[in-house]
């Protein structure tokens, strides 16, 4: 019996789901994490062969410790994972010590965590990147934007998601963020692409093929959301475009990607944009070589008729799917911050999108800042139909008041 463990089963609420597919698939299920059993959901303690509770999971040594025991009762282990972006470097400095090879080692880290590192791979696959300079000195940067022009994004070379994320316009946003910036952090700072944010998700089997493709669209930037604390929307596509597709699959190659649920990002330009491409073209943003955060693989589900948690887990089981494709939809979301005035209240868009509505849940706060507080999922067979919906849910009073 293969034996598989699983970091942190129980963050986000929703991955038990993978742990369930796992042992369903005729894996023995092993978690490690620091919430104590008693309070692990039902479901995923009925998905766990065993669970070893850690103090902390910031412990490198204690998690050694618990993966090392699972060794000495139950021999081998075959694979580790969290698909969680916190904790990649973690699953590989275990996976290199305690001798698993399948999934990423430590040496690969840069390349998947380093916004700097990634770029030479895209390059690779013949993607273009937006130009960028590591932070060093007020006149370094101030060189490179005589050369690019402002604004400009800056962020932490290997961070999570959008935090710590900012655009500068000005000399004086320069200066600001000189000034407050983390000095135990490196920062890339890129040329502002104007753009949305399209993905290629798709689980890859061992050959590196995928066998499964999805992608999302997120109109509005995730950095603005959070800094201005403003709703969140993005949905998963009815049908992946191809130039998307090529764009992932060309990724994938270059990057040695196999046995992986991954979450690529690329800018889709909203204008022409001298040095990468007219409008409409698909250049690079990022790797993540996890699933998209959040709610995102249900929405997967929802969108494609799916289950991703199962193919994930036939993929680490049999290395291929065991399910038939069904009809596909729009599955939108939408995330209201809490103390906007909306015209149109919980209960009305309860009832006015029963039918639509899939899921429907209050964001945890650590979530809160890119998702929004109160958060709606629903599935629609248009585009428009999907634009009336978040039109109705996002309307705010002052808006409304300003319409002819």
């Amino acid at each position: 019996m293969k034996n598989v463990v699983f970091i942190s089963p129980n963050f986000p609420t929703n991955y038990w789901q993978f742990c369930r597919e796992l042992k369903d698939n005729g894996l023995r299920v092993l978690g490690i994490g620091d919430q104590p059993y008693d309070e692990l959901t039902w479901e995923l303690r009925d998905s766990l062969d065993e669970y070893y509770k850690v103090d902390t999971l910031e412990d490198y040594d204690s998690v050694y410790r618990a993966a090392a025991f699972f060794i000495h009762k139950y021999g081998r282990i075959h694979w580790l994972e969290s698909n969680n972006e916190y904790w990649l470097e973690r699953d590989a400095q275990l996976r290199t010590d305690l001798h698993i090879t399948s999934g990423f080692q430590i040496e690969d880290i840069p390349r998947i965590k380093y916004k700097s590192k990634m770029k030479e791979f895209y390059q690779a696959a013949g993607i273009p990147t937006a130009r960028y300079h590591l932070v060093a000195t007020k006149a370094g940067c101030q060189a490179f934007i005589r050369e690019v022009g402002y604004p400009v994004v800056v962020k932490p070379d290997n961070g999570v998601g959008a935090s710590d994320t900012h655009k500068l316009s000005s000399p004086q946003d320069l200066e600001d963020f000189l000034s407050r910036r983390d000095p135990d952090v490196s920062y890339i700072m890129e040329e502002f692409i104007h753009a949305e944010v399209n993905s290629y998700d798709a689980i890859i089997d061992s050959k590196g093929e995928p066998i499964f493709e999805t992608g999302n669209v997120t109109p509005m930037s995730i950095m603005d959301i959070v800094n201005e604390e403003d709703n969140s929307i993005y949905y998963i596509v009815k049908d992946l475009p191809e130039d998307t597709r090529r764009a992932g699959r060309a990724t994938v190659k270059s990057f040695g990607v196999k046995s992986r649920f991954v979450h690529f990002e690329f800018f889709r330009l909203t204008q022409d944009q001298a040095g990468m491409g007219r409008k409409g073209d698909v250049v690079a943003l990022e790797v993540n070589m996890r699933p998209c955060g959040g709610f995102s693989p249900d929405m997967m589900d929802f969108a494609n008729s799916t289950n991703v948690y199962k193919i994930w887990a036939d993929m680490i089981a049999f290395d291929r799917s065991t399910l038939e494709p069904g009809p596909h939809a729009f599955c939108a979301y939408a995330g209201r911050r809490d103390g906007k005035p909306f015209v149109y209240s919980h209960e009305e868009i309860l009832d006015r999108y029963a039918e639509e509505m899939r899921m429907v849940e209050r964001i945890p706060d650590v979530l809160s800042g890119a998702m929004g507080n109160q958060m709606y999922v629903a599935v629609f067979p248009t585009q428009e139909a999907m634009d009336r919906f978040y039109h109705d849910v996002l309307l705010c009073k002052e808006t409304a008041d300003a319409l002819p």
